[in-house]
């Protein structure tokens, strides 16, 4: 007889962090979000000096874009895959030995210039390779063709790694390359699909649980199909050409239609469920960064690129990671989905971070001062993350002895 995903779960008799997906990945990568974010303030006041082949800046992107964002997409597949196709998810010591591959990589970046820079590349690129492998695999026996779609958004964030590498190698200024331009969009795609999956599902839940009468519209209608396309378009030039009016032009259509988009979601009647509304508000971001560099390509002096880009980077990326996070958290370990203050606490603490990182590129005889709220404020969140939902991820499910 088939076992059931609670079954398997239930067999395992190892540490309960290795019994789902979610729980390593999602409390390494916000502890790792945490501590590189220190590391890195270290690094730019002088305090510290990692032996690292990249550059301060290059080291802080990957490790933020490619660290902590790799290890949230994998906890998030290494969940969701399961339930799209029917198949049993992946615990135990084969989970276990995808985290190792995935701490390896940090700590192989961390001492770049002692390490032969292909090696270096090889085993951070093992962790995402390993990854789609898996993916693959099951999404192929479970016949779940239509998320072969998501399949493709990960190889494209793994080729885009492999060009940053090749960029740093080549002694280029790989912060502001090609690879993490292709691995910023492949990761705003990500949230287009999957948060216009999610997004509308959880927010009709909602509302139909607290009696109101206007609902979200379902997902993937016509319309949606065209916010997609958009863009893709747009993030596609944006990756080749960065600095072209029709780029520019391109996100400040991509803004609209996304806009559009989340409006016909209802977010705003979900303002008193924290745990809802951060996703609209997260998915916000997508739309205001495409807005805040397609000015800045339109009009230079306007805005500085680094501060636009955090919109997207931090921004868009950092909550509605973390919304995915806390909402999975509690419901994949028997808790409530209500918001709690603490909770609460990180949101707003994420938001601050970022709106602060954004008000530093028009202030720059202040910006430093800025930098280093933004990054405490950043710290606190993912660190308060750890703090409230440490014991759950670490402890098992009520009612599952391990």
């Amino acid at each position: 007889m088939a076992q059931t995903s609670a079954e398997q779960i239930r067999e395992w008799s190892g540490p309960a962090i290795l019994s789902f997906g979610f729980r390593p990945f999602f409390l390494f990568g916000a502890l790792w979000a945490a501590l590189a974010m220190v590391l890195w303030v270290s690094m730019l006041s002088g305090g510290l000096t990692l032996p690292t082949r990249f550059d301060v800046v290059s080291w802080h992107a990957h490790e933020f874009f490619f660290g902590y964002l790799s290890a949230i997409i994998a906890g998030f597949l290494l969940t969701a895959v399961p339930n799209w196709t029917g198949r049993l998810p992946i615990v135990g010591w084969r989970l276990g030995w995808l985290v190792a591959l995935w701490i390896a990589g940090r700590l192989v970046l961390a001492v770049s210039d002692l390490i032969p820079a292909v090696l270096v590349a090889l085993i951070d690129l093992a962790f995402p390779v390993a990854l789609g492998v898996m993916i693959a695999r099951e999404i192929v026996a479970g016949k779940n063709w239509r998320n072969l779609l998501v399949l493709a958004m990960l190889a494209m964030f793994t080729l885009a790694n492999l060009l940053f590498h090749l960029e740093a190698g080549q002694g280029m200024y790989a912060a502001q390359g090609f690879g993490l331009r292709l691995g910023l969009a492949s990761a705003l795609m990500m949230i287009s699909v999957i948060g216009g999956r999610i997004i509308p599902s959880f927010t009709r839940n909602w509302l139909v649980k607290a009696g109101r009468l206007s609902l979200p519209v379902p997902p993937m209608q016509p319309f949606d199909k065209v916010a997609l396309l958009v863009t893709l378009a747009g993030l596609a030039l944006w990756v080749i050409w960065p600095e072209r009016t029709i780029t520019g032009l391109m996100l400040l259509l991509l803004s609209v239609v996304q806009a559009i988009r989340l409006l016909r979601w209802k977010g705003l009647s979900t303002l008193a469920e924290p745990l809802v509304w951060v996703l609209h508000f997260g998915y916000a971001l997508v739309p205001l960064g495409a807005l805040f560099v397609g000015i800045n390509i339109l009009f230079p002096e306007v805005l500085g690129m680094a501060s636009s880009q955090h919109v997207w980077m931090a921004g868009a990326t950092g909550l509605m990671t973390l919304a995915v996070m806390t909402r999975a958290t509690l419901g994949h370990t028997g808790r409530d989905l209500r918001a709690g203050l603490a909770t609460l606490a990180i949101y707003i603490a994420l938001i601050a971070s970022v709106s602060v990182r954004l008000v530093a590129g028009a202030f720059p005889d202040i910006a430093m001062t800025l930098y280093s709220l933004s990054a405490l404020l950043w710290i606190g969140a993912f660190g308060g993350f750890v703090i409230a939902y440490g014991g759950l991820l670490l402890r098992p499910k009520p009612g599952i002895s391990q």
